[in-house]
């Protein structure tokens, strides 16, 4: 699936720039950095999985010496945790807790941990030869997340540390859920039933970016997606792991994405995502060997979502939502279209969730974070993610605008870095081959002798058979323009 978030903009840009402490502008090392291709040119000519994506990784199972991990619910790379318990052989140690991609002890949202402590045990018992008892602890120390209502400035996620001696859990339960006609999930196979849904490119801004941030409420996309619920729990349930959405799916066009959702609906209709992920149709079989889809041919489809831990409350509902688009997360299919879910029979579609029962071992006990030696000349305020985001939308004429900016300043003995990034995404409900991005990035440093300024700005939009690419990066010295180079290049769609 096609992507483009801040992450890219900045790495657009960033690797041009010369180091500190005074980013030299000797050709010899500016030069190689500056004329390096951009990092989303070389991501969009490599839209299949192959030697691109591979190179130089190897396979987990190749690690061989004893490792720490530390990961986060909110963070997208997640899975990589479970992941490393079911294929590296060789000794783990993992805190996955409830923040985005930072460190436990400077975590957001919260709470905080002080992890240091335990890295150090462990790394004395490897590395010293020292007993500090870390062995005798179950690996992995999960956040089990308690509902709370959506909140994207939420400070610390309610919920409580679980203790895993491996992955997956070993007392989980895979339940079934089916989807009925009438909207519903029950843990009984349904009746034969089609429902329909027509594409809509522009929904989805409300799901997030990129699978790891505090999200609002869900209703709005729901609104565009088909949505199936359970009845009200008739008590608490507790998952953790990956659920999987087992879609048996047709397309009036050859090329179309399929995302799942998984939401707890409160009594007062509060909704509040739990986990996703999402499917390109044309690699149902495989990422590197794309094929289109036949039109009103039903296939199978299993949507394994991202690590996910929650506990749905008696008397709330689990919802399961069904879409054609998460945009701007994912470029929207080109093709005008309805799809079709098909349900009914064991091997309809249906939702599983993998359920845990309490713990059989000590929750994990944490201290809080202690005060880290910080530099008096080094300050930083701000950070570019999540930033700020809006949407503007012209229900006359179907065409919606999403802008998203972020902004930082750091203070260093050697001057001062500003970053800014911005970008507009635009998409139209009547046209969908025609989406677009808009995007501009600056790092400044003021320096004492100079300011130096690099810029970049990206133009991207497509039609049904093409991506069409423009970005030019620029440095300013003292407000002059001193280097430019722009890359250019029409790159087709490859079942985009």
């Amino acid at each position: 699936m096609m992507h483009f978030d801040e992450f890219e903009l900045n790495m657009d840009l960033a690797p041009s720039m010369t180091g500190a402490p005074d980013y030299t502008l000797d050709e010899k090392v500016l030069g190689p950095r500056f004329e390096s291709a951009p990092w989303s040119l070389m991501y969009f000519k490599h839209q299949r999985d192959g030697q691109f994506w591979h190179a130089p990784v190897r396979p987990l199972s190749d690690i061989k010496i004893p490792c720490f991990l530390i990961g986060g619910l909110l963070d997208g790379y997640r899975d990589s945790i479970p992941r490393m318990f079911e294929q590296v052989k060789a000794p783990l140690k993992a805190i996955i807790g409830p923040w985005n991609h930072t460190f436990p002890n400077d975590a957001e949202p919260g709470p905080a941990i002080e992890w240091r402590d335990q890295a150090l045990r462990w790394w004395d018992y490897w590395l010293k030869n020292r007993n500090t008892g870390i062995m005798e602890e179950p690996p992995l120390a999960v956040y089990m997340q308690d509902w709370h209502p959506p909140d994207t400035h939420l400070k610390n996620v309610p919920g409580r540390w679980r203790a895993e001696i491996g992955w997956p859990p070993r007392n989980a339960v895979n339940t079934t859920l089916y989807l009925y006609d009438a909207h519903v999930l029950s843990t009984e196979p349904a009746k034969p039933a089609t429902h329909q849904l027509r594409y809509l490119p522009s929904i989805g801004v409300e799901a997030g970016f990129w699978w790891g941030e505090l999200l609002t409420d869900q209703r709005s996309v729901d609104a565009f997606s088909l949505t199936y619920d359970s009845s009200p729990l008739q008590q608490e349930l507790t998952l953790l792991g990956r659920p999987h959405a087992l879609l048996q799916v047709s397309s009036s066009a050859p090329q179309a994405d399929w995302f799942a959702r998984l939401s707890d609906v409160a009594p007062d209709g509060t909704v509040t995502q739990v986990a996703g992920a999402g499917l390109n149709g044309a690699q149902r079989d495989s990422p590197s060997d794309p094929k289109d889809l036949v039109p009103n041919q039903t296939y199978s489809l299993d949507i394994e979502m991202h690590l996910a831990t929650w506990t749905f409350p008696k008397g709330h509902r689990v919802r399961l939502a069904v879409s054609n688009a998460l945009w701007p997360m994912v470029w929207p299919t080109p093709y005008a279209m309805t799809t079709s879910l098909q349900l009914g029979g064991d091997g309809g579609s249906r939702l599983t969730l993998p359920l845990v029962a309490p713990s059989m071992y000590a929750a994990p006990q944490f201290a809080t974070p202690e005060a880290s030696e910080e530099r008096s000349d080094i300050k930083d305020e701000g950070y570019p993610w999540p930033g700020d985001w809006k949407t503007e939308r012209d229900e006359v004429n179907s065409k919606t605008k999403v802008t998203w900016s972020g902004k930082s300043e750091e203070t260093y003995p050697w001057g001062k870095e500003t970053d800014f990034e911005g970008i507009t995404y635009s998409a139209d409900d009547n046209r969908p081959e025609t989406s677009s991005v808009q995007a501009e990035a600056q790092i400044t440093m003021a320096l004492k002798q100079q300011t130096l300024t690099w810029q970049g700005h990206l133009t991207l939009s497509s039609d049904a058979n093409n991506f069409y690419y423009k970005y030019t990066r620029q440095l300013l010295k003292d407000g002059r323009q001193i280097k430019q180079k722009t890359w250019e290049e029409t790159i087709p769609r490859d079942h985009q």
